[in-house]
């Protein structure tokens, strides 16, 4: 049984500069698996470009399956075209990609311990089929990344997403365009729980840490060191996903996966980027979590 697969986008932050910087949600996480020793299977779709290519070509450089991303004869590699107003940063995340329309009937039987998806490339109808494709396989565990990019996203069906998933990982913003707000974060993520029946659900709150509720435990709660180096914060939250989902693979116990992730998620932000391509920047958390 493959132990992890990963769903969903792989594209290029394109500033004006020209710079394109690669990542999407669901790559950052499987990057980051790869480097953790996870080899996870990652399910995507590429254009028949340059931009395909070079993807391609990193993941074989970084050791990572391929066997899965598909390309797309008609459609580009996917795209976000980032442009600064008096300083500011907006997105245009150019709609159709190639990861919109991933084919579910190429894919076949994939069952796994754990399948991570987000919820960007679920805006088209074709990914979202394969997705559902990819649920009636087997899979023990269902893990969804909220990430919610306007306008490509409406909360009826984001939350029809979550009701179908196992744990959700969200950002405190998110929750509240989704759930609501409350002065008691931990009694209304616990009461999300148990209206979609989730083992778990984890809220990140930037500099204030996480908070992890699950059914079978007490309310969980971490915070980063206060003397933090952050350098930038992109492809934090993506870190942070990928140490929840080692330690759900690994069968970590739930406060220690939760201060690795921070902890992780702590040491990226002070990396320029959502991904480190030299294998040294993980080697301190393998020795020390005991997977070198």
């Amino acid at each position: 049984m493959q132990e992890v697969s990963i769903f969903g986008e792989v594209l290029f932050d394109c500033f004006p500069s020209g710079e394109k910087v690669l990542g999407g949600a669901p790559f950052n996480v499987a990057w980051h698996l790869q480097a953790f020793g996870q080899r996870p299977c990652f399910i995507s779709r590429v254009g028949s470009d340059d931009e395909g290519e070079r993807i391609r070509r990193a993941m074989q450089g970084w050791g990572m399956r391929t066997d899965l991303l598909q390309t797309d004869a008609q459609r580009s590699t996917g795209e976000v075209r980032v442009s600064l107003h008096e300083g500011e940063p907006s997105y245009d995340i150019v709609e159709p990609a190639a990861y919109d329309f991933i084919d579910g009937q190429s894919l076949g039987d994939l069952p796994c311990k754990l399948l991570y998806h987000g919820s960007l490339c679920l805006r088209n109808e074709q990914s979202s089929a394969a997705l559902d494709q990819l649920r009636s396989s087997g899979h023990q565990t269902i893990f969804m990344d909220v990430n919610l990019r306007s306008p490509w996203w409406h909360s009826d069906k984001v939350l029809e997403w979550v009701g179908q998933a196992d744990w959700v990982k969200l950002n405190e913003a998110e929750f509240a365009l989704l759930h609501g707000t409350t002065a008691d974060l931990s009694a209304s993520a616990q009461g999300f729980l148990h209206q979609y029946g989730l083992q778990g659900v984890v809220v990140t709150r930037g500099e204030r840490g996480a908070i992890l509720i699950s059914a079978e435990l007490p309310p969980l709660t971490v915070a980063p060191v206060k003397a933090l180096r952050v350098v930038d914060t992109v492809g934090a939250g993506d870190a942070f996903s990928s140490v929840l989902l080692l330690g759900l693979n690994l069968d970590w116990p739930m406060q220690e996966t939760l201060e690795r992730a921070q902890s992780f998620a702590s040491a990226l932000v002070g990396q320029r980027g959502a991904t480190v391509g030299d294998a040294a920047f993980y080697r301190p958390f393998l020795e020390t979590w005991g997977l070198a």
